[in-house]
């Protein structure tokens, strides 16, 4: 944790470096990707979404953006963490080559650094949503223990990912798609009510159905998150991350051969 804390700090201060906003481009990029769906998906597409004390889908462009807005927090860290994981090893060769450094906290430093814009994100979420819907429940202190199971499942994945593509360098161009699928085949535009019975319960098979609805129950519409599908998905997420770990301590030794 000595060594992870000082790297994510300069991870997050060397992203900017440079930049005349510095770190506000964090704050600036999500707000200008939230004006573009919001207008796509609430404006021009007039999606609608049904909250939890509601029968009919009927509510305010704001409060749909603030409903989306929520979505993407979730999903932007997601896709932070694995769109870099798969050239991590590659652009840090020289911790691989030079020096004895323990390179398997490259990818939770990774997600340390995404979760910094997370942070940042919600903070920005938590004041639109108490001046549309005027309050802020209590619920949201429930907040870290939504997002925990599913950051230590990113960092699995990225385990993964990030061994996979020191020898097979396609695999960023495989990922970026597949990142994007996620996102559109996730609850982050639409409700799972809006699907067919029969295909809601393979929702859950998306690793950001679960986060996103019970990220956005907790901190938006005051309702406490499914705890037996919240208990069984971070089972799964422990479960993903020691193997990803065991898979990238297996493969490293050949890292310094390829690089």
């Amino acid at each position: 944790m000595a060594l992870i804390l000082p790297l994510i700090r300069r991870e997050i201060a060397g992203r900017y470096r440079g930049s005349m906003l510095g770190l506000l481009w964090s704050l600036l990029n999500p707000l200008f990707m939230l004006a573009v769906y919001t207008f796509v998906f609430g404006v021009v597409m007039k999606s609608r979404w049904t909250m939890p004390d509601q029968h009919n889908a009927t509510h305010s462009t704001g409060e749909f953006a603030v409903i989306l807005f929520c979505g993407l927090i979730v999903f932007q860290f997601f896709a932070e963490v694995i769109s870099l994981s798969p050239g991590l090893i590659v652009a840090n060769s020289n911790y691989v080559k030079k020096i004895v450094f323990p390179i398997q906290i490259l990818p939770v430093v990774s997600a340390g650094a995404a979760l910094f814009h997370a942070a940042v994100s919600l903070v920005v979420l938590l004041v639109f949503a108490y001046v549309v819907f005027g309050s802020v429940p209590l619920t949201v202190f429930l907040a870290p223990v939504v997002f925990a199971p599913f950051v230590v499942m990113v960092i699995g994945v990225a385990w993964t990912l990030a061994s996979i593509g020191v020898y097979f360098r396609d695999m960023s161009q495989i990922v970026s798609p597949l990142v994007t699928a996620t996102m559109f085949l996730s609850p982050v535009f639409f409700q799972r009510t809006a699907l067919p019975s029969w295909l809601r319960p393979w929702l859950s098979l998306n690793p950001l159905a679960i986060p996103v609805e019970s990220f956005r129950n907790v901190v938006l519409f005051g309702v406490a998150p499914d705890w037996p599908a919240l208990g069984y998905y971070s089972l799964v997420a422990i479960a993903v991350a020691l193997l990803g770990y065991q898979f990238f301590q297996k493969t490293r030794r050949g890292f310094a051969d390829v690089l």
